[in-house]
């Protein structure tokens, strides 16, 4: 009996041993990530290193997207926190708020690039995707946070984050020869709501104005403020309004009628990716579909 017990405590043990060996193989790092675009972008440099949980589904808008208990949990248990900041994730931004409070690593990718105001007023655009330029900063930021994180192999995300700034340096080029080709006095642009701040400044487009007043879509317009811009937009020939692909573009089919004039409405990707299959499932595919759209709109 004790020749059997003897046993049995030996197989305990190398049981609990053989568990406790295990254990940290299942501990991957996790990166959660706010908004689906730079979900995308954090994946394609991080790549197998980490777990990454993107918590905005796609086809949301960033502005009121909001969260379920369970996944506001899981902050507290990420490696780093990745947000866009500058105000977008205005429904998000208490939980953010308590996960810093609470001592979570953060990286808020408006922070490390050269922020423009809003044309209207000194606050802050958090549009700055449009610009692949400025992504490249963000790719910079990422690939030194996640550096010391356990687990993380910093010369396999040093490759992806090598490879992701070339795409980056052509999708640039493409953006860059696609839109000399638009006439001068056709750089001009209306949407939604302000989004292509970074782009036209980038570019050399003069932004004309937005449907919908300030930089987010739970704004709501005036009749005075249509009425102006579509005075701007007479003036000015716009031949073209954009709209945004996450949300309904009933307010710029109704200043389109306001104008009394021709005016096509082209619909963009600008502030959430889509499924696949749907012209946006990455954030490379999102700026080179806008490119083309804008392109031919404009043109």
């Amino acid at each position: 009996m004790r020749r059997m017990a003897a046993g049995l405590l030996a197989a305990l043990a190398l049981a609990v041993s053989g568990c406790a060996a295990i254990a940290p193989a299942d501990e991957t790092p996790r990166i959660v990530v706010t908004t689906n675009i730079l979900g995308d972008v954090v994946q394609s440099v991080v790549g197998d290193e980490a777990e990454v949980l993107t918590l905005m589904k796609r086809d949301a808008d960033p502005h009121s997207f909001e969260i379920s208990a369970q996944e506001a949990a899981s902050l507290g248990d990420a490696d780093l926190i990745v947000s866009n900041g500058l105000g977008l994730e205005e429904g998000l931004q208490q939980h953010l708020d308590r996960a810093e409070a609470e001592g979570a690593r953060m990286l808020a990718a408006g922070d490390v690039v050269d922020v423009l105001p809003y044309a209207e007023g000194g606050a802050p655009d958090p549009h700055f995707w449009t610009d692949p330029a400025r992504m490249v900063e963000v790719v910079d930021a990422l690939e030194a946070a996640v550096a010391d994180i356990p687990g993380i192999d910093s010369a396999v995300v040093g490759g992806n984050a090598d490879a992701y700034r070339s795409e980056l340096a052509t999708l640039d080029e493409e953006m860059t020869a696609a839109f000399a080709a638009i006439p001068e006095e056709r750089r001009a642009l209306v949407t939604n709501h302000h989004v292509f701040g970074y782009l036209a400044d980038r570019f050399d487009f003069r932004v004309i104005g937005a449907v919908i007043p300030g930089g987010t879509t739970l704004a709501a317009p005036s009749a005075a403020d249509l009425r102006d811009l579509a005075g701007a937009i007479e003036e000015a020939g716009v031949p073209t309004i954009f709209a945004e692909s996450s949300q309904p573009d009933r307010l710029v089919q109704v200043l389109a009628s306001e104008v009394g004039i021709e005016v096509d409405v082209v619909e963009l990707f600008t502030e959430s990716l889509t499924e696949p299959g749907e012209g946006a499932d990455t954030y490379l595919t999102m700026m080179r579909a806008n490119t083309e759209r804008i392109s031919q709109g404009l043109s």
